[in-house]
């Protein structure tokens, strides 16, 4: 699946997620914790963001960023650059610090900016470097239960969510923090629609209104009647399909479901041969065979066509979901 390009509009909300290459440390000792965040503060007066929370883990880290006019991949690039060189010289390392390209997922921010500053500020906890948050001196929810305002953390936003009186909005967030220190890890969080963004269908509909792009999506198709509309177009007994014998037709069904599957249901190759019981190496070739026959019979391509507007009539529609 081709990557999809970064959003970048005024206000947008990220949560931001860079890990070691290979797993790494990216911070040794406590003065690479402070040199990454003395160099947060220098951009964060250059860039114009708003950080929310962060938490910085021994390979890994996350920050919760809203950014303003300009886009977070500048804000990215140069602290990441800058902070490899000066961990490569220290400690007389060469090459990539970071594994790949960081995280930037899109959230929306009415649902989701309380509950992930709660779960970025408890990344300690999970860890097992810390047994209460407060404990872990590499987040931002110490500033949160201080009274002192931060140059760094914006983090009034958030507590005035819990109270106008920031005492009782520190009592309040640190009761709705510590309530979630047994949860684990949320795969929620990571779940993404259109490979970028958190959040319900209207926030993601909203966003493509806005960049003037074509909504991706699959429909909520089960494989088994994908069979049975294959079977009945192309004339394959569904029981050829779902044999395990060596049947040229039933082959040809199979391919054909693994063609439709992953276009329109969003079925991995994998899920299919499950289904079948087949190795996904084989159903892999059928799809091959299936897209060179579209290219040549134009006979073969109506009756794919045909497959498809059958499957997809009334039909609801629905993002795909992939991970971070």
């Amino acid at each position: 699946m081709a990557r999809k390009p970064r959003i970048h509009f005024p206000g947008a909300l990220y949560h931001v997620i860079a890990r070691g290459n290979r797993g790494q440390k990216i911070y040794r000792d406590g003065s690479d914790y402070e040199l990454y965040l003395q160099f947060l503060e220098e951009y964060k007066e250059r860039y114009r963001f708003a950080l929310y929370a962060y938490a910085l883990l021994p390979s890994h880290l996350h920050m919760l960023i809203e950014v303003g006019e300009i886009p977070l991949s500048r804000l990215m690039q140069t602290l990441q650059f800058r902070y490899t060189r000066n961990f490569n010289i220290k400690y007389r390392k060469f090459g990539h610090l970071f594994q790949g390209r960081y995280k930037a997922i899109l959230c929306e921010k009415d649902a989701y900016l309380v509950e992930l500053s709660a779960y970025i500020h408890l990344n300690g906890v999970r860890a097992g470097l810390a047994v209460d948050p407060i404990e872990y001196p590499w987040s931002s929810y110490i500033i949160y239960m201080s009274e002192q305002r931060s140059e760094l953390v914006d983090e009034g936003l958030i507590l005035a969510q819990f109270s106008k009186k920031r005492k009782l909005a520190m009592k309040g967030y640190e009761h709705f923090v510590k309530e979630r220190i047994g949860q684990g890890h949320v795969k929620a969080f990571y779940e993404l629609k259109d490979q970028r963004l958190l959040g319900e269908d209207e926030f993601v509909e909203e966003v493509h209104r806005g960049l003037n792009e074509e909504l991706s999506f699959v429909y909520d198709i089960p494989i088994k009647e994908m069979v049975s509309e294959v079977g009945l177009v192309l004339k394959i007994p569904t029981e050829f399909i779902n044999s395990a014998d060596r049947n040229r037709l039933g082959a040809l069904g199979r391919g054909v479901v693994g063609l439709i599957g992953r276009k329109l249901g969003g079925h991995t190759i994998k899920a299919v041969a499950e289904h079948f019981n087949r190795d996904p190496v084989a159903i892999t070739q059928g799809v091959n065979k299936v897209e060179a026959k579209l290219r040549e019979e134009s006979d073969f391509k109506q009756a794919i066509e045909k497959i498809e507007k059958g499957l997809t009539k009334k039909r609801q529609k629905k993002y795909l979901i992939t991970y971070a």
